[in-house]
């Protein structure tokens, strides 16, 4: 995977409660909240037992059962994302609402069901709307339906899987010349439909604004950023894997949602399918009929070491700011 150590060794203070105040004050005098001292006084343990049960039930899965993983990686997650709106809101939670998780799975399951494409609901208030809007920005449309498929295609490792078993490419490569250029292949434009300089201004509108198309040609084209985007954490609409940059293959795919939030509601739809729909569930590993199975041990994989690695990176930039 390449994410291995998400108890990498920077990781290890949040276990001493001498740093952890430190931090906070300084999260807290960042986005300049009052009484910075005494708020990181009192969300210092609250945020490192977050940490401490996050990071137990991340141990856990790494050892369990593919059948029992959904539920331990997702309340894994639920715990870190919490750690990490701390550094935001230090009164977190502060009602009632931002407590569910903020997510609902249809009513199951149809006779042909396939996980690739079921769909989960936003609801209003929850976990998901909160740590959407206030670590990433993005506002939820209350309702708003994501289907599964759709959300993989947002995590470039499973772009030669979805080549593999669909022949769909779900993502370009882009490939460094140096720190702020990189090339592309030109096919991108046909699978976006899209001459190379509404290429570049659909870029603009939809991230970095200082992108340019330097050059194209029938092959590849030359893309030149104002900065290094490697540096930026999870922006969209790239897609990250390591230091690896990529783009979307298609217009369905420019929206906000980041990587974790995609990591969230396949999560607890996996965790809802396993811990309710268990004949299918069983089915699901005994037959191994379909595609789904494929995708969803792949998805364990890839969450169980990206999803810390992310929020770790999210939690050490936090005081950097």
């Amino acid at each position: 995977m390449g994410y291995s150590g998400h108890y990498h060794s920077n990781n290890f203070a949040y276990h001493s409660a001498s740093y952890v105040q430190q931090y906070l004050k300084e999260c807290y005098s960042n986005i300049e909240l009052p009484d910075a001292e005494r708020k990181s006084y009192d969300s210092c343990y609250r945020f490192m037992y977050f940490i401490e049960y996050g990071e137990r039930y991340y141990r856990h899965a790494s050892t369990a059962d593919a059948e029992l993983k959904p539920i331990l990686l997702f309340y894994g997650m639920i715990q870190l994302l919490k750690a990490c709106l701390i550094t935001i809101d230090p009164n977190y939670p502060g009602d009632t609402h931002v407590l569910a998780h903020g997510v609902t799975s249809r009513k199951r399951k149809k006779r042909h069901y396939a996980f690739l494409q079921d769909e989960v609901k936003g609801q209003k208030n929850g976990l998901f709307e909160y740590f959407s809007r206030k670590m990433f920005h993005v506002k939820q449309v209350e309702g708003e339906k994501y289907k599964m498929e759709d959300l993989l295609t947002l995590i470039p490792e499973f772009c030669p899987l979805f080549e593999k078993l669909t022949r769909k490419v779900t993502s370009y490569k882009m490939i460094s010349l140096t720190s702020t250029s990189f090339t592309i292949q030109a096919s991108i434009l046909d699978t976006l439909n899209m001459t190379a300089e509404r290429f570049e201004s659909y870029l603009q509108q939809h991230g970095d604004t200082s992108i340019k198309v330097l050059t194209h040609n029938r092959d590849f084209i030359t893309l030149q950023f104002k900065e290094d985007p490697v540096a930026g954490l999870q922006k969209r609409p790239f897609l990250h894997d390591r230091n690896t940059l990529y783009l979307p293959a298609e217009r369905s795919q420019y929206n906000p949602i980041a990587e974790v939030m995609a990591h969230y509601l396949i999560l607890y739809n996996l965790s809802m399918i396993c811990r309710y729909e268990t004949e299918w569930w069983g089915d699901l590993f005994h037959t191994q009929e379909s595609l789904d199975l494929p995708f969803i041990l792949q998805f364990l994989e890839v969450t169980s070491e990206k999803i810390p690695h992310l929020l770790y990176e999210f939690l050490n930039k936090r005081s950097e700011r």
